[in-house]
């Protein structure tokens, strides 16, 4: 591990080793306990790989849930024969499916990138202009409120990934894959069911599905499917919050926090049927909006941020308020047109 330190390339370089070996053991052996054996060792090191970037924890955050979340799932559902990853999908498509947060549109084999929807590149502006403001307020993160900091730092990461995520797909459509979107204007969310199902994150959801609600449902029905699935995530955000702090045991926060949306979102489906039996009218668009709007607020302020805290939250500002700081050093020292144009 101590090769990898705190090269990103390095370790990408081993995960994408680790990703072609779990191809070819894959094309030889079939799907069930002889597959699983032969890719424990990539499921241990994608678990691993993140703990190289010891002296950053965005980045170390970052690769935890690329490798060890969504790439350990996406490894153990090739095991069973399902999920994303297919060993006869082309090289470069299994690696840039293993390795990143994206998801094939439509059928495993790569599709005509010219029908992907394109980045759109007032939303890529908008996104850097406000996380380009985000960097220079933290400069005087020290003179805020906690609430304060952390509801600019829940914009950013929304901005950074909305951000980040389409271009990793405008890449693989450059390449000829088409991707799935992975956010889609959550703040439109209508429903709690809206919001967790078909607007947010939608990568997790896709590796959720298979991989929890679909066995889980088989076996205990839609409300069980739901429940599970919202006790995994809970479980694996705490570890991301373990992986971001390199601490142990995990407050339980996290947990909390997907575990009390996933009752309600049970508890949601459950009023909506009974809403129409009755044949009342839906709540107003706006009204709903604004309603799934102040319980994701709320609950994020009352058990999602607290469980960053304490350490978590500081090193994440202080390496984006560090970011923040080197690039306004850098513009004060480019001259401007005119001090140019005197000398």
């Amino acid at each position: 591990m101590e090769f990898l330190q705190d090269s990103i390339p390095r370790v990408y370089i081993a995960a994408a080793a680790a990703a072609l070996y779990a191809r070819a053991s894959s094309s030889l052996l079939r799907p069930g306990l002889p597959r699983l054996v032969a890719l424990l060792p990539v499921l241990a090191f994608l678990a691993a790989a993140p703990l190289a970037f010891a002296s950053s924890t965005n980045v170390r955050g970052t690769a935890a849930f690329f490798l060890a979340w969504l790439g350990t799932f996406k490894v153990a559902l090739l095991a069973a024969g399902r999920g994303p990853l297919d060993p006869a999908l082309p090289v470069l498509t299994f690696l840039f499916t293993a390795l990143l947060p994206v998801k094939l549109r439509g059928a495993a084999a790569p599709a005509n990138a010219g029908n992907s929807k394109p980045v759109s590149l007032v939303s890529c502006a908008v996104k850097v202009a406000v996380i380009a403001a985000l960097l220079r307020l933290y400069q005087f993160s020290d003179r805020m409120h906690l609430y304060a900091r952390l509801a600019l730092y829940g914009v950013h990461m929304y901005c950074f990934f909305d951000l980040l995520l389409p271009c990793i797909a405008a890449a693989g459509a450059a390449l000829g894959m088409e991707m799935e979107p992975q956010f889609d204007r959550p703040y439109l969310a209508a429903s709690l069911r809206d919001f967790w199902g078909r607007r947010w994150n939608l990568m997790v959801s896709a590796i959720l599905r298979p991989s929890v609600y679909d066995p889980v449902r088989a076996r205990a029905g839609r409300a069980g499917g739901v429940l599970a699935s919202f006790a995994v995530s809970g479980v694996m955000h705490e570890a991301m919050v373990c992986y971001l702090g390199l601490r142990w045991p995990p407050s339980g926060g996290m947990a909390a926090f997907f575990v009390l949306h996933g009752v309600c979102c049970v508890a949601e489906g459950w009023c909506a049927r009974r809403w129409a039996t009755r044949g009342w009218p839906p709540l107003p668009r706006p009204v709903a909006t604004a309603l799934v709007g102040l319980f994701v607020t709320a609950t994020s302020f009352w058990i999602f941020f607290p469980a960053l805290l304490p350490g978590v939250e500081e090193k994440l500002m202080e390496e984006w308020a560090a970011v923040g700081a080197f690039f306004l050093d850098a513009g004060g020292k480019v001259p401007s047109y005119g001090q140019r144009s005197k000398s």
